[in-house]
């Protein structure tokens, strides 16, 4: 009988036993492994020492990861740039010059300062401006859209006007890092006064030769009441 009763506690103890087994073998393990913070990165990762030490990327990884959101609206899918380059007028393929600066940022906004200069050979046109334009979109977007206001000068054949000149521009980046880029805009000078209106289109497409160059190809296309002039150049462009 006292073989009986202690039967089912004998049944007890053997299905406990797989579970017992098994926690000892996690404590034994637990205590002979070294904690994750007394080992170096590349022991955590399991990956060569020197991979590490040529990825600046693993290494800021390893010591704060990032935060990807934030990144996306504080870093610039384009870079400013300097530029300079030959400009032709199509109607008289007279040749001239252009210089300017593109997307200087202001602080960490959405903010940019662009302005060029631009005037053929022999003097006779001239113009020069300069615009704030405010991307609405993170700039780490690769299509961004930003209103535009400044200033504008022109003096080219019957296009002889100064003024407020407004508008918009697109930027689409299919590649980051100002690889590639291409923009669009459209301004109007002295929009809704009494005064010359004169519509400015520009397109733009650059492209990174190396890290420090870029070649860009512009068309502007300009009308008023009296006249319409079509400009193509080809500038270079220094990222700063």
């Amino acid at each position: 009988m006292t073989w009986l009763r202690a039967k089912p506690e004998r049944s007890l103890l053997l299905a406990m036993a797989p579970a017992v087994c098994i926690l000892w073998a996690m404590e034994g393990s637990a205590a002979s492994a070294l904690p994750v913070n007394d080992l170096s990165p590349a022991e955590q990762l399991d990956l060569d020492p020197a991979i590490i030490d040529h990825s600046p990327v693993l290494q800021r990884w390893l010591e704060d990861v990032p935060d990807i959101q934030a990144d996306l609206k504080r870093d610039p899918s384009f870079r400013s740039r300097l530029r300079l380059g030959y400009t032709t007028d199509t109607s008289d393929q007279e040749g001239g010059i252009a210089v300017g600066v593109e997307d200087i940022f202001v602080g960490q906004t959405g903010l940019t300062i662009s302005g060029d200069y631009r005037t053929n050979f022999s003097n006779a046109d001239e113009q020069y401006g300069i615009d704030l334009h405010y991307y609405l979109l993170p700039l780490g977007h690769r299509v961004n859209i930003a209103p535009v206001v400044g200033y504008r000068s022109i003096a080219q054949g019957s296009q002889d006007t100064e003024g407020v000149n407004v508008g918009v521009q697109l930027m689409i980046v299919p590649s980051s890092t100002g690889a590639a880029d291409v923009s669009l805009s459209q301004t109007w000078v002295n929009l809704g006064s009494d005064r010359q209106v004169v519509s400015r289109f520009t397109l733009s497409a650059g492209y990174a030769i190396t890290q420090h160059l870029r070649l860009s190809s512009d068309i502007h296309i300009q009308t008023s009441d009296q006249d319409q002039n079509t400009t193509v150049g080809l500038l270079l462009e220094w990222p700063l």
